[in-house]
């Protein structure tokens, strides 16, 4: 039993090396998902700063409360390059030869979904750097790890849906869908503003959206500190989002080539 789980071990280390070994060898494709979350900080920050001095916003600071924001994109690109990098290997022949290893293909996924979470913390290095920078306060050191543990989560569940639309469709032309859901799952959050301002429908949508609960996780370390109220709601949201995607990921790895 030991030896199996080192070897998978080994193997969702290799994976999750030569997934990362692209970020160097092609930076070009790696910088915009690295750059983009800060942009979007800037960007929104910049237009819609004001909003912070609403009645109501749970913030001082708009770039502090958009901050959690960006990390989640960070999250949401790094997963989806997961599975538009798998729709690739499939095209080229790669992964046929991949699944031929002696070793489990929950394991094989293991090793690129793990690729994502760690990939993620790059633009979230950033983005937390050049937030820093610019005078966002961070809360909670405390609140800060949690947020760095949601993040991760976050990536691994996008990889998952990447995975699982790669393996259905098997082309890099299903790209735009397997980057369409993190984006509408942010999106349609308390991304940009608290429930009490958010339109009737928009607040009513946040409040059945998982990943909203995700957010106000993440947003601890930056807004409010933490309390158990927020926190285990996200916990339960990303566990209950990682086991339904990656148990449909899991199934198109099973029934692939078969």
């Amino acid at each position: 039993a030991a030896r199996g789980m080192s070897s998978a071990a080994r193997t969702v280390g290799i994976l999750t090396r030569r997934a990362l070994n692209e970020v160097i060898r092609v930076p070009g494709a790696a910088i915009p998902g690295i750059l983009a979350p800060t942009i979007f900080m800037l960007g929104l920050s910049a237009v819609f700063g004001q909003a912070a001095h609403l009645p109501g916003f749970t913030a001082d600071d708009f770039r502090t409360y958009i901050v959690p924001v960006g990390l989640l994109q960070g999250a949401a690109f790094a997963g989806a390059a997961v599975g538009v990098n798998m729709a690739r290997d499939i095209e080229q022949g790669w992964f046929d030869r991949l699944i031929l290893a002696p070793e489990k293909r929950g394991v094989l996924l293991a090793g690129m979904v793990a690729s994502a979470s760690v990939r993620c913390l790059m633009p979230g290095t950033f983005l937390f750097v050049v937030a820093v920078i610019l005078g966002v306060h961070v809360q909670s050191v405390l609140g800060v790890v949690i947020a760095i543990v949601l993040v991760m989560a976050l990536a691994a569940v996008m990889a998952c849906w990447g995975a699982a639309v790669a393996l259905r469709f098997r082309t890099q032309q299903a790209a735009p869908l397997i980057q369409i859901l993190g984006f509408i799952a942010v999106l349609f959050t308390t991304a940009y503003a608290p429930f009490s301002l958010l339109t009737p429908w928009l607040r009513a949508i946040a409040h059945l959206n998982p990943v909203t609960y995700v957010l106000e996780g993440v947003r601890q370390g930056f807004v409010g500190g933490v309390n158990w109220a927020d926190t285990w709601p996200a916990f339960l949201a990303i566990s209950v989002l990682l086991a339904l995607l990656g148990g449909i990921a899991i199934r198109g790895m099973r029934r692939y080539g078969t």
